[in-house]
């Protein structure tokens, strides 16, 4: 049987019982005994079982050779071995304990290539793939509209529509000040006196008037001359 359609087998039989995380590598360049090796993970002893199983069924229902199967009784790794193409069924734990995709896993096969496009399963896929809405390629895209741009006024208009604003606001602010300095000028302003200027004023006034005290005059208008005679006391005897 053809390598292509082999393991076109194995996968649409992994796929049938739900397995999980199928991986299919080409194994030519590491070893000759086999071209394919296929590792897929079961959640159950009776899951790989029934995964076992189907492959088997599949690939002899389709004319193809079983050479042997290993590991049934505990179900915790069965092995199917198909001549050119080996199949891993494994736990979850079991695989990852021995990784055997860093052991084989040189060069990973596409499921997409391994399956075949003949079949209703493969063609309701590609149709849904086409049809999905979740790709931005494949979602209507809205009817663009002409956008009307609108002239934008020049900076020099621009700054002379603002600067005649300016003046006729300023304009008529002038002209009140103006009429405001010409009625304030010729007027008087009369100031209070401060209130300790006014006491002082107050108690200068309330002071009685100086007496003037007349000299004594002479006939002649000359000023009398005084005379101080000085005493002097005897000496006691």
């Amino acid at each position: 049987m053809d390598i292509k359609k082999l393991q076109t087998l194995v996968v649409d039989a992994l796929e049938d019982v739900k397995g999980q995380e199928i991986m299919l590598f080409d194994t030519t360049g590491l070893t000759s005994l086999f071209d394919r090796i296929a590792v897929v993970s079961g959640t159950s002893n009776r899951q790989t079982k029934a995964l076992a199983a189907s492959v088997r069924d599949k690939v002899k229902a389709a004319g193809g050779d079983v050479i042997g199967m290993e590991g049934e009784d505990t179900g915790e790794w069965v092995l199917v071995d198909l001549g050119d193409m080996i199949v891993h069924i494994m736990q979850p734990a079991i695989r990852q304990y021995y990784r055997l995709e860093e052991i084989w896993g040189e060069k990973p096969v596409k499921l997409g290539a391994a399956k075949r496009k003949s079949t209703p399963e493969a063609l309701e896929a590609a149709e849904s793939k086409v049809k999905s809405k979740h790709l931005a390629a494949n979602q209507d895209q809205p009817e663009v509209k002409p956008v009307r741009e609108r002239k934008v006024a020049s900076k020099t208009s621009a700054t002379k529509t603002a600067a005649s604003k300016t003046a006729a606001v300023k304009a008529p602010a002038k002209k009140a000040v103006a009429k405001a300095v010409s009625k304030a000028v010729g007027k008087t302003v009369k100031v209070a006196p401060p209130k300790a200027e006014v006491a002082a004023v107050k108690a200068l006034k309330a002071l009685p008037p100086k007496r003037t005290v007349k000299a004594a005059v002479t006939a002649e208008g000359e000023p009398v001359k005084k005379v101080i005679k000085r005493v002097t006391k005897k000496a006691a005897e």
